[in-house]
């Protein structure tokens, strides 16, 4: 703490189950170097200008039990907080923001973020890491030419980063713990890493020595330099970890080139960096797609405008073949004319059209389940957020739940239930249609269906186990739909034939034709 300055924040992890700030169950307020809750502006001064470090929390205030604070949230106050640091960082040499959540997971009012944040020349975050191991470079790049870096985690992967800035040129380095040598080349700097917005590239091309930075605990005996694979010579040590080579940038002003540096120390370690930089700010690089895509996409806005479609579209499949005249059944009819069939019957019989409507409008709608949201604290969960601790939580994840339970259960319900009531227009029971459907077709159909109940009566269980008792009674989405779908599957088998004879003799005049 004499020797570094050390500036630590808040993730989603530190606000599990967290009811307010000054909650003892706070450990980040007492085990923290910083101390301070809430986002901040720190200002590094040196002898050649300030740089500014603003810190972004986004973490949950109250913070419910998992998984309901994966996404981050700014309010239209704390976005003003933040909009007056970015305004008294622009006297700064470079603005660095920071915070555990990468944008595409931030709930914010407009302007946005992004736009707050667009003088910066750098955003370094968390929260996905690695993605479990699938994305091992999690970088992009705004549209005003801001980076965003997220970073694998310290936990289990023992991941950290360096960052230099070099005459006003940032570069970085994503490490492993104790792996050594440690090298950072910081000029020529990488061109996929560059911006001519927020970086003065034209130093590149007006300096006289390759630098680099090069760490290891024991003595670094060379630092061999390769452009293009032509070796160009040993870097020598000026002072600390700084080793140079004089070069003559003129040679590369066309086109990319790649630079290798490797590092060996006299435990005979041996390390090598490697980068594609160029002089020529006309030409172009672009970040992987599926980084781009994670880190770039509101995906809180995705997963509403994705459950809302999918709702919208099976209330209107309902509302559509409720009204629609029934189609005329020809010989040996296909599998669409069959499925449009069955949802003709389905929609037309009112136990099943009011129950899967009033489902989908209570998906939307209503309150999921009622419980302990945070230890000692009732709150109630919808679609579109959590009530909790007198705090209202917009939805993030909360929509992805919803798209699952549309995907996996409502959906699969409603096409079960019209499966099983073409059965019965066919005159089928439910021993009867076992052996003339098909056994395996229909056994297959069963297990799929039974599988999703399973999966449902699990969800319930999971409720009662994070969110209590209560929850798993006042649970209209879980355990009251477990019920409701029982009822259902039981009343289409015990099906009054007076209900299904219009359709059962629609359907044995084609069978009989």
């Amino acid at each position: 703490m004499e020797k570094t300055k050390w500036i630590d924040i808040k993730g989603n992890h530190d606000s599990f189950n967290i009811p307010h700030l000054d909650s003892v169950q706070n450990y980040y307020r007492k085990y923290s170097s910083w101390h301070k809750d809430g986002s901040f502006h720190y200002i590094h001064t040196t002898s050649f200008g300030n740089y500014s470090f603003i810190c972004v929390d986004a973490t949950l205030n109250p913070g419910p039990k998992r998984p309901f604070n994966f996404f981050g949230i700014l309010n239209t106050n704390h976005m003003e907080e933040l909009s007056l640091m970015a305004t008294e960082s622009l006297h700064s040499n470079h603005t660095i923001w920071f915070g555990h959540f990468p944008t595409s997971t931030i709930i914010s009012p407009a302007p946005g973020i992004r736009t707050l944040m667009s003088s910066a020349t750098a955003y370094l975050c968390g929260h996905l890491h690695t993605l479990g191991g699938l994305m091992p470079a999690l970088h992009s790049q705004h549209r005003g030419g801001t980076l965003e870096l997220e970073l694998g985690d310290w936990k289990d992967n023992r991941k950290y980063r360096i960052l230099a800035f070099d005459h006003d040129l940032l570069s970085f380095a994503d490490l492993n713990f104790e792996e050594w040598p440690v090298v950072l080349i910081t000029n020529p700097k990488s061109f996929l890493y560059s911006s001519s917005a927020h970086e003065p590239l034209v130093k590149i091309l007006h300096s006289t020595h390759i630098r680099i930075l090069a760490f290891s605990p024991s003595v670094i005996t060379s630092v061999k330099v390769y452009i293009d694979r032509v070796h160009l010579g040993n870097a020598y040590q000026v002072s600390g970890p700084l080793y140079v080579l004089r070069w003559s940038p003129q040679n590369y002003s066309q086109g990319f080139h790649h630079i290798d540096v490797s590092v060996q120390d006299t435990s005979g370690r041996t390390s090598t960096q490697s980068h594609v930089f160029a002089l020529d700010e006309n030409l172009s690089l672009r970040f992987s797609f599926w980084p781009s895509v994670i880190l770039l996409t509101d995906h809180y806005v995705l997963a509403r405008v994705l459950f809302g479609l999918i709702v919208l579209i099976q209330i209107a499949l309902l509302i559509i073949f409720r009204y629609l005249q029934k189609p005329a059944l020809k010989e040996k009819p296909g599998l669409l004319t069959l499925t449009s069939y069955s949802l003709h019957v389905f929609s037309k019989i009112n136990t099943f059209y009011y129950s899967i409507l009033v489902l989908n409008l209570y998906t939307i709608l209503g309150p999921w389940f009622i419980g302990e949201l945070i230890d000692g604290h009732v709150g109630a969960c919808f679609s579109f957020g959590v009530f909790v601790g007198g705090s209202f939580l917009h939805g993030g994840l909360t929509f992805v739940v919803g798209i699952l339970q549309m995907l996996f259960f409502n959906l699969p319900l409603m096409a079960y239930l019209c499966w099983c009531l073409l059965q019965r227009c066919h005159g089928h029971s439910f021993c009867s249609h076992l052996h003339r459907v098909g056994r395996l077709t229909a056994v297959l159909v069963h297990l799929a269906m039974a599988l999703l109940l399973a999966w449902q009566v699990y969800s319930c269980y999971f409720l009662q186990r994070t969110y209590g008792t209560l929850a798993f009674f006042l649970s209209p989405m879980r355990m009251w739909l477990v019920v409701l779908t029982s009822a259902l599957i039981y009343k289409t088998w015990t099906l009054k034939s007076s209900e299904l004879r219009s359709y059962i003799v629609e359907m044995k005049n084609c069978q009989s034709s």
